[in-house]
């Protein structure tokens, strides 16, 4: 239930904040020049209606068609929300912006709906004419349907959400408002009530009452500058107590109320004083009729102050210090007696960063348990890179599985996926929600300690279950290597000759077709097969099964090195993959690299006996 707030509330988000600007500029109007605003101008108020009727629900609804179907998505929803809008009478009906949030979206999925159902049906010469036509006639049906049918049921329902708010007002209930919105900010639910039902009933009152209490209720920033006060006074922690300052001026001034919830986090008790503060803010403010002209994005005291109607800043700035004080008052002693206990202020950021990439519907770190290093091809840097991760991480963690495949088949359960920064962008393509780990090589990359540190000491054992991939060994074919393949004591060539001699022992030995070898170069090209420690492996790209004959490993040597961009390769192990049949011994090789002494003797060494040896 948490997890489907969370990412409903990002979703709203996602349709809001993008245009937050066009709400602050709409506030500012209306606090400046309308009639009883700082500088009352007639013409430059009558700006105001249209932005609220027209502009702010367009945008949105464009934005939310935007993030179904992209551009025609965007359209799409511009024009469904336009028959909602005219539907309730335009500027004299109400503002259409909880109808936008539905038809934007609503709208991006009619017309990706039939951009599928056309695929590979369009007639040839006649692919504009279809698209431009069906935005047109898709957008003319779902106007007419916002005409007659959402506008009226959206005016319906914000009426009673309205009836509700004041109900909870007249009844001074609406301070009780504040047990809700603090923890929910803290968990990061805040944007599934504030953008889906605070902001579009704010907009509501302000256009009747030139302000609203609504716009108060989740960004007043006295509650978090309390509970950072007390920390600051009273933690006995000192990495606790000195961040605390930082944070203050982030927090206050900045208006990224997100540095204090570590800080409710590492003592989950402290919650109690933002709920209490914010509650005597808002009777505070209900009691003297206050409200803000427009959303104060950031929640900053500056953002806070500026939404002020005309007369009313320092009925706004009590507010803000009375949540603090109150704020500040209780958490004090909870702090104090708490001090010999509960978690560091480190552990608590973790488990926020945890909560926040829940909220986005991405992984964390912390709580993976399948982890992907993935390559261009998925054949054979990523699989030793997977293997020898694997092989550091199994003692501490063997509740994680690791495995690896190409960038473009991230499974997507994956939590972690291992790529190079030159395939980020395909990989997030693939598996957006996975927490993406760039590296420059698979095999000695400081990303890949960070994340073994973050692994091994961030979380506890969760089971005592071993790897999924088992610890028995399976006879590797004798035909995969074979003495004819490794050749030792090579004079240094440039990367492509060494390329192309590996792909031609793989011919020569029988395991592809001579067209394999330009295949290996254009792989090469794309990313290189260099992945650290000395050692370069080459293959072909994804699409060359057909002519693979069987699974082949070749190895040549180069004591003087290869150049490979910055790096230089002692050894090029060429590889021909058919299935998975070469991973066995790729994982013996990743085995051997474990140890840099045999490692640094394969690099020199003329005895291919000891070679098969090590590799069998």
């Amino acid at each position: 239930m948490k997890t489907a707030l969370q990412k409903f509330g990002k979703f709203l988000s996602a349709m809001v904040m993008p245009n937050i600007g066009a709400f602050i500029a709409w506030g500012f109007i209306t606090a400046i020049f309308i009639a009883d605003g700082w500088w009352p101008n007639e013409q430059l108020a009558s700006i105001q209606p249209y932005m609220l009727t027209y502009l702010l629900p367009i945008l949105i609804a464009a934005t939310g068609g935007r993030m179904i179907a992209k551009d025609r998505g965007m359209v799409m929803g511009a024009i469904a929300i336009v028959g909602c809008i005219a539907g309730v009478g335009g500027t004299e009906g109400q503002p259409m912006l909880m109808a936008a949030m539905i038809m934007g979206p609503f709208a991006g999925w009619v017309i990706k709906k039939f951009d599928q159902m056309m695929e590979g049906h369009m007639p040839a010469g006649f692919e504009m004419l279809i698209n431009n036509f069906s935005v047109g006639i898709l957008g003319m049906i779902l106007a007419i349907i916002g005409y007659y049918f959402i506008g009226p049921v959206m005016t319906g329902i914000l009426s009673v959400l309205s009836a509700g708010v004041a109900l909870l007002i007249n009844n001074s209930l609406l301070p009780l408002v504040a047990i809700f919105v603090e923890p929910a900010k803290v968990l990061f639910l805040n944007n599934a009530i504030n953008h889906g039902i605070f902001t579009p009933i704010g907009v509501e009152q302000a256009v009747e009452a030139g302000k609203s209490i609504m716009y108060m209720l989740e960004s007043n920033p006295g509650p978090g500058l309390g509970v950072l006060l007390a920390y600051w006074l009273f933690s006995a922690d000192k990495t606790t107590k000195d961040s605390a300052p930082g944070a203050i001026i982030i927090h206050f001034l900045g208006g990224i109320h997100e540095i204090y919830f570590p800080y409710i986090l590492m003592n989950p008790v402290v919650i109690i004083a933002p709920i209490l503060g914010n509650i005597c803010a808002i009777t505070f403010y209900t009691l003297f009729n206050c409200g803000l002209k427009g959303p104060a994005s950031p929640g900053s005291i500056i953002a806070y102050l500026s939404m002020a109607p005309k007369g009313e800043t320092l009925m706004v700035l009590l507010g803000v210090l009375i949540a603090a004080g109150v704020s500040f008052l209780v958490a004090s002693p909870i702090i104090k007696l708490s001090n010999a206990k509960g978690t560091s202020l480190e552990a608590a950021k973790d488990q926020m960063q945890t909560m926040k990439a829940q909220s986005k519907g991405q992984k964390s770190i912390l709580t993976a348990k399948k982890i992907v290093f993935a390559c261009d091809a998925g054949m054979g840097s990523s699989a030793m890179g997977a293997t020898k991760f694997r092989n550091r991480l199994k003692a501490v963690r063997p509740d994680i599985v690791v495995t690896n495949t190409s960038v473009d088949n991230i499974p997507s359960d994956c939590d972690i996926a291992v790529v190079q920064t030159v395939l980020a962008d395909r990989a997030r393509e693939c598996a957006p929600n996975a927490v993406l780990i760039t590296i420059g090589n698979f095999l000695a990359d400081p990303a890949l300690d960070d994340l073994f540190f973050q692994l091994s000491t961030g979380d506890p054992l969760m089971t005592e279950a071993v790897n999924e991939e088992t610890e028995t060994q399976t006879s590797i074919d004798p035909n995969i290597l074979v003495p004819e393949g490794i050749i030792l004591n090579q004079k240094s060539v440039t990367k492509e000759e060494a390329i192309t001699a590996a792909g031609q022992l793989l011919t020569d030995l029988g395991y592809v077709d001579k067209e394999y070898i330009p295949l290996m170069l254009e792989r090469e090209k794309i990313v290189t097969t260099y992945i650290g420690m000395g050692l370069a492996i080459p293959h072909g790209t994804t699409h060359d099964e057909g002519i693979i004959h069987k699974t082949g490993i070749v190895l040549i040597q180069y004591p003087e090195g290869i150049d490979f961009g910055d790096e230089k390769a002692q050894l090029v192990i060429g590889i021909a993959g058919k299935g998975g049949e070469h991973m066995e011994i790729l994982s013996k090789i990743c085995t051997a690299l474990e140890d840099e002494t045999i490692l640094e003797k394969m690099k020199t060494t003329d005895d291919k006996e000891w070679i098969m040896k090590q590799l069998s």
